[in-house]
Formats: structure tokens, sequence, C-alpha cells
């Protein structure tokens, strides 16, 4: 009987030990959980940062959460996307903001929620760019004719050195010093070469008059294929330059953002990257002409040519390797299904469409 006793009370115990742990353990939770260091990357119209802080879809959204479940949060602005991520996963965020798209790699260093947006890539293009000096320079050396230009340039210089030797002397009207002279017989050949007329005296009657036309015959010839080799390759530069999506920037350089989607997707197709932090920085460089192209996120390219048309870039190709947006935690997080039940909460009260409207309009 005392045996049965003494077992009573010790399950008691137990089951009083047990209970008051796992009590702990859960306001361990709520007070680690209560007040949050939150990561953001600036990235409109996702996150926008001015005068009076930060605001955006991504924002506004992540605040009605954050007051729906009580907590206080800080902020820090981090510059890319990578550092985002990586502090997120030493634990330097409790919870990373902005358009955070979920990946298989992302998703085996942190948490996410559950998916609030659907995205994907678009291609940004300035609306300016044409063919320039370099292109054309490039493409006559690629076709071959810069080779074929130096032999006729050599060949102008030795007719030339040849004319000034024979008229010196068999023409006594001929300037005898030699500076003058040179100079009298480059500009007759670069006048049959430019313009197909000779202007120079004939000194050898029929002969001359024979001589003189197959030289205009060589000069209608050169100007014809230099004329004709410059237009060629001007008008296949400007079709090559010309890009309408993702398929033509092969052998181009396109400009992605730091630690982004699009950077992983550029380089595992093999193009030419040249990184970014920010929006703002890109577009320099594709007006600048230092890259050809932005690959980026479809609502952050769109939203940024309908905010500044006056940067007349524009939006090329339809949208490729659709993805989703999250937000991003530290594995194993508490908040991660607090989160998640609180974004099918704002699905279901159509907070997210409503910020959808307010941010991308009717259209999105």
């Amino acid at each position: 009987m005392r045996y049965r006793t003494l077992k009573y009370w010790l399950i008691c115990l137990l089951t009083l030990l047990l209970t008051q742990y796992t009590a702990d353990l859960y306001a361990q939770d709520v007070d680690t959980a209560s007040h949050i260091k939150v990561g953001v990357y600036v990235s409109p119209p996702f996150v926008i940062e001015n005068e009076s802080g930060l605001t955006g879809m991504s924002m506004e959204l992540w605040e009605s959460l954050a007051n729906d479940l009580q907590l206080s949060c800080s902020y820090e602005v981090v510059p890319t996307f990578r550092e985002l991520v990586q502090g997120t996963e030493k634990g330097l965020f409790d919870v990373a903001i902005t358009n955070l798209t979920i990946t298989q790699d992302r998703a085996t260093r942190i948490d996410f929620t559950q998916p609030w947006y659907d995205a994907g890539l678009r291609v940004m293009v300035d609306q300016n760019r044409k063919a320039g000096f370099s292109d054309i320079i490039s493409g006559l050396n690629s076709a071959g004719h810069l080779h074929t230009y130096a032999w006729l340039v050599f060949v102008i210089l030795v007719a030339t050195l040849l004319l000034a030797i024979f008229d010196r002397k068999f023409d006594k009207d001929f300037p005898r010093n030699w500076r003058e002279g040179i100079a009298e017989s480059f500009y007759q050949v670069m006048s049959i070469t430019t313009s197909g007329k000779a202007s120079r005296k004939n000194l050898f009657g029929w002969m001359g008059r024979i001589f003189s036309a197959l030289w205009l015959v060589c000069g209608v010839a050169v100007l014809a294929y230099v004329t004709s080799s410059i237009t060629s390759v001007m008008t296949t530069t400007s079709l090559t330059n010309q890009i309408n999506g993702v398929a033509d920037l092969s052998g181009k350089t396109v400009g992605v953002f730091t630690g982004s989607v699009s950077e992983e997707y550029a380089q595992e197709t093999g193009l030419q990257t040249y990184p970014y932090n920010n929006i703002d920085d890109a577009v320099d460089a594709l007006q600048g002409g230092k890259i050809a192209a932005i690959i980026g996120d479809a609502p952050v390219l769109e939203y940024y040519e309908h905010t500044y048309p006056k940067r007349r870039v524009t939006m090329v190709g339809p949208l490729f390797k659709p993805d989703k947006y999250g937000f991003g935690l530290m594995q194993g997080s508490p908040l991660t299904r607090r989160l998640t039940i609180a974004l099918l909460g704002a699905h279901e009260r159509g907070l997210i469409a409503e910020l959808r409207k307010k941010y991308f309009g009717e259209a999105r």
C-alpha cells in the first residue's frame, strides 16, 4: 500500500515538474518573440525607404502581421539580398523582409513562411540604346573588313608616293618641295577614291586618258566597297543590338542584383553579369552603356518603369522563371508557424489583395 502511495506521489510530482518546464519554455518563446530584430532590403515597391522611414507592400504587410501577433520590432537595412539571407541564417535577424524569393538553396539555410506573392524575372532595356561607334568597329573587325581597309590604306599611301615621283619627273608645274608634292598627290588619289573624279593634268594624250579612266574605275570600286561594308555592318549591328527578351542576351553583359535570384539565374545560364546593390545603380549603368540589359524581379522592374518614365527604360519579353515571395526566418524559429497562420488570415480577409492593388493597380 505504501509503495502504491509513493508511486502515485512521484507521478504527480513528475507531472507537475513537466508542466512547469513546458510553461517556462512557452513563456521563453513568447518573450523571445515579443521583441524581434528585422532585417530589411530596400527594393521598391516592396520596401521603400524615405524621409519618414520604411514603407512598401512588404513592410505594410509585415507591420499588420506584427500588430496581430503583438510583436515589437527593430529594423536594420542591409545593402544586398545576400547579406539579408546570411544575416538571417546566422541569427542576426529574426525575420527577413523584402521581395524574398523562396528557393531550394535558401530553404536549406533559413525557414520560410507561406508564400504571399507570385512573381518571376523579366528583362529591362534602355529605350534609347543604339549601335555605337565601338559596336560598328567591332562588327567591321569581325567581318574582316578592317583587314581589307588596312590594305586599302597601304595601297593609297603607295599610290600617293608613286604619283608624286611620277608627276615630279614629268610635270614641270608639279611642286618641287617634297612636302607640298606629297600633299598634292595625296589629294589627287583621295579625290579619285572618294568622288570618282580626277582633276590632274593629262600628260600623255589618249594613253593618259585610258590610265585615268582605270584610276576612276578603281576609285569607284573602292568607294562602293567601303560604303556597302559599313552599311551592312551597321544594319547587322542594329539588328544584333535589339533585345526582345532573355534569348537575345547571349554574349552581352547584363546587370543583376547582388545575391538575388536574377544573379543566380544569369550565372547558371552562362551570361556575363555585373552585380549591383540597387536598381538605381543598375539603370545608371544601363543608360551609360556599361551593360546591355537588366535582369530582375518583374514587379520591381515594372514598378520602376512606371514610376520613373523620364529614365526611358522599358520591359521586353515575357515573364520567365516564375517564383514566389515569402518572409524568411532563422531555422527552427517559433515564429514561422505563427506568421504562416497570420498570412493565411491576411489572404482570407483580403489584405494582400488590397496591398497589391495599392502598389500595382487593377492590372496586377
